[in-house]
C-alpha cells in the first residue's frame, strides 16, 4: 500500500524566552500539523536558521513531498524571510505559499511603497526632506512585522522623526523609515488560492471603540501581543464592513490589484486605512499572514464559512500544480 504524502512544516527556530509574536509561530506549526494530520498527510517539522548545510541536508534526508512554509523571521531576521523558500526552490521541494521572490519585495516596506505608488495604486506618501514639518507621520520598521516598535510614540510630526527613527535603531537595531500617518478607519481583506484566482474573504475592521484616550489608532505591539493591556481590550474586529456592498467592492478591487503586481500566491492579507474623505490607502501587503487559530485570517475564512482545515486544504490547493508533478495528492 502506498503511504501518505509526507508534508514537513517549516518554522523559525524559536529560543524559550523568545517574545509573544516568535513564540506565535510554535503555535501556527502546531495548529497546521495538526490540519495536516487530518487532512491525511504525514506530518514532520523543522526549525529553520541560518544553518544552510543543516536544512539543506535534513531537507534531503527527509525528502518531503511538500514543504509548508512558515519561516518568517530566520534568526530573529525579518530581511531573510525569502531564505527559506530560496533553498526550497535551490533543491526543487515544492513549497506552500508566495514565492521567494514575492516574499522579499513584500517584506522590504518602503520598496513595497515604491512599487505600489509606481504602478497607480494608493498607499501613504514617505517623509522627506520637503514635508511638512507639522504633518504627522508614523515610523516603522522597514522590514520586521508583527507591529514591532509601535506605541503611542510611533506618530510624530516630520520634523521629529529623525529623532524618533534614531531612538529605535538604537533600541531595537535595523533599518526604520516613516509614512504619513492616515487618521481614520482601518481594515484588512484577506486572500486565499491559486495566483491565477484568488479568494477574498470578507473584510474586516480593526475599530478602536475602547482605546486609550490621547493615543494614536494604531494597531501597535501591544494591541497584538499583550493581553492584559489596554491596547489589546482596546481593538476590536468586525466584519460589518461586508454587509457594505460597495465599500467590500472598493476593498477587493484594490486587494486583487496588489496580489497580482506582486504575484503572490497561497495566501495573503492586505492593510488598508481610510481617510475622512473616504479614500482608500494600501498600508502593508501580507503575503505570509498569521495561520494561528486565532488570527484575523482565519476569522475572515470563518466568516465566509471556511474552517481551518479547509482553509490548511486550499493553502495546498494553491501548491498543486507543484504538488502533482510528485505524483501524490493534495489530500488522501
Amino acid at each position: 500500500m502506498k503511504s501518505h504524502p509526507l508534508c514537513l512544516v517549516v518554522h523559525d527556530a524559536v529560543a524559550a524566552d523568545a517574545p509573544p509574536d516568535a513564540q506565535d509561530t510554535l503555535i501556527q506549526a502546531q495548529a497546521v500539523g495538526g490540519a495536516l494530520a487530518r487532512l491525511g498527510w504525514r506530518v514532520e517539522t523543522l526549525s529553520f536558521d541560518l544553518d544552510l548545510d543543516r536544512a539543506a541536508e535534513t531537507l534531503q534526508r527527509r525528502a518531503p513531498d511538500l514543504v509548508f512554509n512558515l519561516v518568517e523571521a530566520p534568526s530573529g531576521k525579518g530581511r531573510l524571510i525569502g531564505l527559506g523558500p530560496d533553498l526550497f526552490e535551490a533543491l526543487d521541494i515544492p513549497y506552500t505559499g508566495a514565492p521567494a521572490a514575492a516574499l522579499a519585495a513584500t517584506s522590504n516596506k518602503p520598496a513595497a511603497k515604491a512599487r505600489l505608488a509606481e504602478s497607480g495604486l494608493p498607499t501613504p506618501l514617505l517623509c522627506c526632506a520637503d514635508s511638512a514639518p507639522d504633518r504627522r507621520f508614523i515610523v516603522k520598521s522597514a522590514w520586521e512585522h508583527a507591529s514591532l516598535g509601535l506605541d503611542g510614540a510611533s506618530v510624530v510630526p516630520a520634523g521629529k522623526v529623525p529623532v524618533a527613527i534614531a531612538e529605535r535603531r538604537r533600541r531595537l537595531g535595523g533599518e526604520w523609515f516613516a509614512e504619513a500617518f492616515v487618521e481614520g478607519r482601518e481594515f484588512n481583506v484577506a486572500l486565499l488560492g491559486p495566483a491565477d484566482a484568488p479568494m477574498l474573504l470578507p473584510p474586516a475592521e480593526i475599530r478602536f471603540d475602547a482605546w486609550p484616550a490621547g493615543r494614536p489608532r494604531i494597531v501597535d505591539y501591544a494591541a497584538k501581543w499583550c493581553a492584559d493591556s489596554p491596547e489589546y481590550r482596546g481593538t476590536t474586529r468586525s466584519f460589518a464592513p461586508a454587509r457594505d456592498s460597495r465599500l467590500t467592492a472598493r476593498l477587493h478591487d484594490l486587494a486583487v490589484a496588489c496580489w497580482e503586481l506582486f504575484a503572490l500566491s497561497g495566501y495573503a492579507r492586505v492593510d488598508f486605512r481610510m481617510d475622512a474623505a473616504g479614500g482608500l490607502w494600501v498600508l502593508e501587503v501580507n503575503a505570509n499572514p498569521c495561520l494561528a487559530p486565532d488570527a484575523g485570517f482565519v476569522a475572515a475564512a470563518a466568516e465566509a464559512g471556511i474552517g481551518f482545515d479547509a482553509v490548511i486544504a486550499r493553502i495546498l490547493d494553491a501548491a498543486c500544480p507543484a504538488i502533482r508533478r510528485t505524483g501524490i495528492a493534495v489530500s488522501a
